[in-house]
């Protein structure tokens, strides 16, 4: 198991071999998604891989905020 430490100015280094098993290369986006404890870093999807994922589904049913069309 790789750990890292965090930095007086809340930044860590992902250690070399991690990036490497996850294809991850400087410069890539990523999105971190807390859980409970716990937080996720996942690349950030491209807008590309994100078409036709909500393919059917209803928008009336998801407005957050009754003010907005």
């Amino acid at each position: 198991m790789a750990t890292a430490t965090l930095s007086a100015k809340f930044r860590i280094s992902i250690p070399k071999e991690v990036c490497e098993q996850q294809h991850w290369s400087a410069g890539q986006e990523l999105v971190f998604i807390t859980k409970g404890k716990s937080v996720l870093l996942l690349p950030a999807p491209e807008l590309a891989d994100l078409k036709g994922m909500a393919r059917g589904a209803d928008a009336g049913i998801y407005r957050d905020r009754k003010d907005r069309l």
